[in-house]
């Protein structure tokens, strides 16, 4: 019999650069015809906004939201440690990174035995290329360790319980694999201690209709929007079913298995009832009194028309975690909300109680 350790973290690009560019995804949307006028001036934002924003543009609050959620992460990653996994299972999404027109499933996992990659050298709006808080040059090489039994195991078994997964050896030719699995790594990793735990990436398709037509970034506030049909993401409920399944095949396991949901929550530059400049924090708050209370079946009953006017299409990560965790009947033992009016996105920390 396997045991597991569910955790939760979020993946947010802007802690690779300096505390100066953590508030760049809010300057570039400001840039964008669809934001109103008035709105890019910032006395007329919303007063917790004005705040945080400040008289140094947000450079005081950048620092201390930093420092709070790396000291989230070095909890989560003591966790980790003292858990000792034989292989971690990271749930993540893809931005236009590996899945474009050719390819878009619903759910996919990475099979591998090692893996490295350069992902500076991909510069782009979720990766800010040679500005990293670490002061890695642009070329340094990543790499990270597999688990191919435990990957093929978990495939194999999801195929016999009627989920039809998607499956992949190798990452798209010249692009690395998605930032929500590799920042994962890289802030659990934050003090550089070395990061020696095999990883399986598990890609959840939360982007769904806008993945293709907004390039999975800002594509739709800048450049023209094809007004076109994309099929939408895998629904809240199946999202929680394989999260069900996930939990009872790595139980039934030989392995110890930590399994981590990768995201922040609303972003700003997908709430489009916030003109995109500031994410749903209400809409966080809401969903976090219920995970904090263990009412994981509020994940599985959310409406995905909900999720999508929030700016929340990330929480699809942790609904298949709130599944897994719900299947246990495991409970936080720690958990943190980390709101934000000017860095996109509001974001969770947390560890569950382990399972056997």
């Amino acid at each position: 019999m396997g045991e597991i350790l569910g955790l939760g973290v979020t993946h947010h690009p802007g802690f690779l650069g300096q505390d100066e560019n953590l508030a760049e995804l809010l300057r570039r949307t400001l840039k964008s015809d669809r934001v109103p006028a008035h709105l890019r001036d910032s006395k007329n934002w919303p007063e917790p906004m004005q705040q945080e924003w400040g008289s140094d543009e947000g450079l005081a609050s950048a620092a201390s939201h930093r420092a709070h959620l790396m000291a989230d992460f070095a909890k989560v990653r003591d966790r980790l440690d003292a858990f000792k996994p034989d292989f971690v299972v990271i749930w993540g999404d893809d931005q236009y990174e590996q899945f474009r027109e050719d390819c878009v499933p619903p759910f996919n996992v990475f099979i591998f035995d090692k893996y490295e990659c350069q992902p500076y050298l991909q510069s782009s709006s979720i990766n800010p290329g040679k500005s990293n808080i670490w002061g890695d040059p642009i070329e340094k090489v990543f790499k990270f360790q597999g688990h191919m039994a435990g990957a093929g195991y978990l495939v194999q078994n999801l195929i016999e319980s009627d989920f039809d997964m998607a499956y992949s050896y190798k990452v798209r030719d010249g692009s690395p694999l998605p930032h929500s699995f590799l920042n994962t790594i890289q802030y659990l990793d934050y003090d550089r201690r070395g990061f020696n735990h095999p990883i399986v990436p598990f890609h959840v398709n939360c982007y769904g209709s806008t993945v293709i037509r907004s390039r999975g970034s800002l594509g739709h506030l800048f450049g023209g929007v094809e007004n076109r049909f994309d099929p939408i993401s895998p629904t809240p409920r199946r999202c929680f079913q394989i999260g069900q399944a996930t939990a009872r095949i790595l139980r039934d396991s030989p392995w110890r298995v930590a399994i981590i949901a990768s995201s922040s929550w609303s972003h700003a530059f997908l709430t489009e009832k916030n003109n995109w400049i500031y994410p749903d924090v209400e809409a966080d708050l809401r969903c976090f009194e219920d995970l904090k209370a263990g009412r994981y079946t509020k994940f599985r009953d959310m409406n995905l028309k909900d999720i999508e006017e929030a700016g929340q299409q990330e929480v699809l990560n942790w609904v298949c975690l709130a599944g897994a965790m719900h299947e246990l009947d495991s409970k936080p033992e720690f958990i943190d909300f980390v709101g934000s009016w000017i860095f996109n996105s509001s974001k969770v920390m947390a560890t569950f109680a382990p399972v056997s």
